[in-house]
């Protein structure tokens, strides 16, 4: 009995130990399976086409217009005023609710992150509901390098450096696409590359190295008889010694948001051409301001091959709006050294009180929501018709008018800024889901300080005629309920959300100069309202409709996503000496460029 008992205890403790072993061995890696998952070694995505032997590359080549006398780089700055708020000590409970929604960001950014990761790692950007992949812009990894400066913000230090091994694969000197969008290129690599080279102070050669590598690959886009720019680069004639155009219809936005990134780029390294190639432009757009169809503002369109200044629609929208946003920007990062961007941004902010700024009609009167509307004017400006219709883009308005009051002295405009801003967040909060559409139609107050909520006039306005008897004012309340149109809206021309930041970085920049925790709350529930309506298992996708609270997604996701609308989301719940105004100009994309305290 007693050897059975032995027996029986000898099998139990083996088995016991084996069940042990097995728990603990699995328990570690089960850990490490889960820790893998947040930081996994890529597969690069390779494009066969460019490690092919025959793939052209552009190289160092001899210019067929080159200049002989370069622009000088200012180089002794002056005094701008304080930009941000004087924040006091916050409260242990705000700053466990702050903490808990940066969290909350931190997550959205890595879950679309990894699905960038695991899909289409080093490709321009994941379809985040397929899980394929999309090369949008050339093919270099526009996803990966656009993030880089968000990594370093939040401190994800191991993505860091996977991305920062992934840059030494990637060859600026050529690619599939038969032409280049130089606007995106510069905005979207050039700033995630100078951005987080400021970020962690040179620590990384990688980064300026390849800046350096772009750069000198897009300044051939300059290379023609006035040196302005071909927008839509046929790089290939480049490479090949082939002469290139100026473009004929280029976008104001493409033409006149160079200046930041290059201006940085010949800060860091000393080369003279990159700031003088934007400076050329920059007085070429000084020089044509005030001889537009409606001095003070520029063209949507212009013809940079024969530097004409002369078409007739006007907006501060998608291809306009960054060309305004960097004058402010451009300013500040010159140190204040020059009156030319201060000059043409007055004129500019002139022109856009006196003939787009309008107010729109609401039911709480109390709410002063302002948008700028769209304009033609006819030959000699004797005639203008207007649109009163806001886009998503233009909603970067608000920030850039609030930095302008700040840096220019212009306080009377920090009413607009805030009244521009709380705009875009009232066209969040009228929507089903809580979205804004990219372009709507609304309702514009007759008198911008006073305008009393007139149901009629609104039902008028969204039938485009009369609404007098009981069964016009029926069908036109069908109207409204069948289109989903909240009161104050007259149409939704595109109902789409693409992920886009510009709302948020008003919020952000508005918050960061008054200090207003309403503008955090109001950030919290935009971005609840955005992660539950486009989170995918890949990420997270632009959606088709705002007018529903679950709506079809479109398999979508630009990297703007991970560079601009999750950043300026972490950075509103951040502690506010993170990316400080008075430290960092952000560039279009949301990249934070270190301000000169003495060039480097």
């Amino acid at each position: 009995m007693l050897a059975n008992r032995k027996s029986r205890s000898l099998t139990s403790s083996i088995i016991l130990l084996a069940v042990a072993y097995i728990f603990l061995i699995w328990l570690p890696l089960s850990r490490l399976h889960k820790y893998q998952l947040y930081h996994p070694r890529p597969t690069p995505i390779l494009n066969s086409h460019l490690s092919s032997p025959n793939a052209i590359h552009l190289n160092l080549s001899s210019e067929r217009f080159p200049v002989t006398s370069y622009t000088p780089l200012p180089t002794q700055p002056s005094p701008i005023p304080r930009i941000q708020y004087d924040f006091p000590p916050e409260s242990k409970r705000e700053r466990k609710q702050r903490v808990k929604r940066q969290k909350a960001v931190k997550e959205a950014f890595m879950h679309s992150w990894n699905g960038y990761k695991s899909h289409a790692w080093m490709r321009d950007e994941v379809s985040p509901n397929s899980g394929r992949y999309v090369d949008s812009f050339s093919g270099w990894g526009a996803t990966l390098v656009d993030s880089l400066d968000a990594l370093v913000i939040m401190g994800l230090d191991k993505e860091l450096h996977i991305a920062l091994e992934a840059l030494e694969h990637i060859d600026f000197t050529t690619t599939f696409s038969r032409d280049v969008n130089v606007f995106e290129i510069i905005i979207r690599y050039m700033g995630g590359l100078l951005a987080a080279h400021d970020l962690t102070e040179g620590k990384y050669p990688i980064l300026l190295k390849k800046a350096v590598e772009l750069g000198e690959m897009i300044f051939n886009c300059f290379d023609t008889h006035n040196r302005m720019p071909q927008m839509r680069w046929e790089w290939s004639r480049s490479a090949e010694g082939e002469e290139i155009q100026p473009s004929e219809r280029m976008a104001l936005a493409e033409l006149g948001s160079f200046s930041v990134e290059f201006t940085r780029l010949t800060q860091i390294t000393g080369d003279p051409k990159y700031f003088d190639a934007v400076q050329r432009i920059t007085n070429e757009l000084e020089s044509s301001q005030n001889a537009t169809r409606i001095p003070g503002l520029w063209p949507v369109w212009v013809n940079a091959d024969r530097l004409k200044f002369d078409s007739s629609d006007f907006s501060l929208g998608g291809c306009a709006d960054s060309a305004y946003e960097y004058l402010p920007k451009e300013h500040i990062l010159l140190g204040a050294q020059t009156d030319q961007y201060r000059d043409m941004y007055n004129n500019a902010m002139d022109a856009i009180k006196d003939n787009m700024l309008f107010r729109i009609m609401t039911k709480d009167e109390s709410q002063k929501v302002l948008f700028t509307a769209d304009v033609w004017s006819s030959k000699g400006g004797g005639m203008h018709s207007v649109q009163y219709v806001q886009d998503h883009l233009k909603c970067f308005l608000g920030g850039m008018v609030g930095i302008g009051a700040k840096v220019f002295d212009r306080e009377e405009d920090m009413a607009i800024a805030r009244g521009l801003t709380d705009g875009c967040i009232w066209a969040y909060d009228q929507m089903p889901s809580g979205i804004m559409p990219e372009i709507m139609k609304v309702s514009a107050c007759e008198d911008i300080d006073d305008c009393p909520w007139d149901e009629n006039r609104w039902y008028r306005e969204v039938m485009a005629k009369p609404v007098n008897t009981p069964a016009e004012r029926e069908k036109a309340q069908e109207v409204v309920e069948l289109e989903g149109i909240p009161p104050g809206i007259l149409s939704l021309r595109d109902p789409t959300y693409k992920l886009r930041p510009e709302a948020l970085e008003s919020v952000f920049i508005m918050y960061r100069i008054t200090g207003d925790k309403s503008l955090q709350d109001a950030a919290w529930r935009m971005f609840q309202n955005i992660d539950k309506a486009t989170r995918t298992k890949y990420g997270h996708s632009a959606i088709q409709d705002v007018r529903t609270s679950v709506s079809e997604h479109s398999d979508k996701m630009e990297s703007f996503w991970l560079a601009e609308t999750l950043k300026y989301l972490y950075l509103i719940f951040s502690e506010p000496d993170l990316i400080s105004l008075d430290e960092y100009v952000l560039s279009t994309e949301a990249h934070p460029f270190k301000r000169p305290s003495g060039y480097i």
